[in-house]
């Protein structure tokens, strides 16, 4: 008699990126409905299961090192988490101080957030990466 196992292949970096989403959204005690939209749709976008995002709502994870991240990843994550700073209209401090903390583990400076809050939307997502990638490193 064969036994078939079925395991569920969970995306890593997709994981991660709504972990630490989840948690910038929870950053000023106020979990807003558009915030929560976002993390929904990037899920879908990557055919995350709704499931495991409430399961990352409910028990958020550390957040750990990211450096074994691609550079077009570490972007990634960076534009992400401004985009969801900004959804629901209000920057709040504290949402700031997470951003700049995960923009160093991303090996950015940290001066790199206010840069992105002042000029996303205003630039293209191309331009903002060239700015960031060319100006703003660690390195």
């Amino acid at each position: 008699m064969r036994i078939l196992v079925i395991t569920t292949s969970v995306d890593i970096v997709t994981k991660k990126k709504l972990n630490i989403l989840i948690q910038l959204a929870m950053a000023d005690k106020d979990f807003a409905s558009a915030e929560r939209a976002l993390i929904y749709r990037i899920a879908r976008e990557k055919n995350y299961p709704e499931e495991a995002v409430d399961d990352l709502i409910e028990h958020p994870e550390s957040i750990g090192t990211l450096g074994a991240l691609s550079e077009k990843q570490k972007l990634d994550y960076l534009l992400s988490s401004v985009e969801l700073v900004l959804a629901d209209h209000k920057v709040h401090e504290r949402e700031v101080i997470f951003m700049q903390s995960i923009a160093i583990k991303l090996g950015f400076l940290k001066n790199v957030v206010a840069y992105l809050l002042a000029n996303f939307g205003k630039m293209s997502v191309e331009d903002l990466r060239l700015q960031v990638t060319g100006n703003y490193r660690l390195t």
